[in-house]
């Protein structure tokens, strides 16, 4: 595993959706065709990893079901993982995680957390890594609700305790988590929760004391924010990118991975390292 916080910056996890509905690009990769010659370009852009998801988990996503969720990511995944690619498994299905990890998928994307004791059991079997987020949804999807928190960083910070403690105790040492704070709805349907976080993104990674993945690509707090669709929210995504970085997180999960390397390529120019 990479040491965090190096001064190279964060690393890329490039976003493919094999999904219908998927808020900024559902349909447009559906076919495992189209979706692995994507996966290919965001790796020679410069992505250090792919995430494939084909469950949406925007509040009105269909729920395909661990089958069809599988069906739509073996062929990509066989493919990506022949081409020594590393993959990442956007799921909350412990299924789909099982058949992944023996396909080789080397990391596991879960919004729920890991909170299924099944999915632990099935990652605690392996050494793939983590990435756990938090959210306020009771439930995998997210919800188009305005909760109040009197600190935001707290409860972040409180949920990855108690999860990391639970997990440890059931044999997934807190090495191979990366952790992610949820933004959007994740979070709530008001933007000020994820400017906050994001604001305070480097307090959350000391105090959290593990590695952070972030993912503000198009997310629903900067339309909310700028009065942007989702596929006109490249320079706020962009901004909210550099910004991240700075503060030394070490993911950055991306829809568009060359804007993404392109900026923190000059950054690193800029800064001579």
């Amino acid at each position: 595993m990479e040491r965090p916080g190096t001064a190279r910056g964060p690393r890329l996890l490039g976003v493919v959706n094999l999904t219908d509905d998927s808020f900024s690009d559902g349909g447009r990769f559906r076919k495992h065709v189209d979706a692995l010659q994507h996966a290919l370009e965001l790796v020679e852009q410069g992505a250090a990893r792919i995430d494939l998801g084909a469950q949406s988990t925007h509040p009105e996503a269909e729920l395909v079901g661990p089958d069809e969720e599988w069906r739509r990511l073996e062929p990509v995944l066989r493919e990506l993982v022949a081409a020594r690619i590393e993959v990442s498994i956007d799921t909350f299905e412990p299924h789909v995680m099982e058949r992944a990890l023996e396909l080789g998928a080397a990391c596991i994307n879960d919004v729920t957390a890991l909170r299924d004791e099944r999915a632990v059991r099935v990652v605690a079997a392996s050494r793939c890594e983590l990435i756990l987020m938090h959210s306020t949804s009771r439930q995998a999807r997210a919800e188009r609700e305005a909760p109040t928190e009197a600190d935001w960083v707290e409860r972040i910070v409180r949920f990855f305790d108690e999860r990391l403690a639970a997990l440890a105790r059931l044999g997934v040492v807190r090495e191979r988590v990366i952790v992610d704070p949820g933004l959007g709805l994740f979070l709530s349907s008001a933007p000020e929760p994820s400017f906050e976080v994001l604001r305070r993104i480097g307090e959350l990674r000391q105090r959290v004391g593990q590695r952070v993945c972030v993912a503000p690509s198009r997310k629903s707090f900067l339309g909310a924010a700028l009065g942007r669709a989702p596929l006109e929210r490249g320079a706020a995504t962009l901004a909210a990118e550099l910004w991240c970085a700075a503060q030394g997180v070490d993911w950055i999960r991306t829809h568009d991975v060359r804007a993404a390397s392109d900026a923190l390529r000059t950054w690193r120019a800029l800064a001579g390292v």
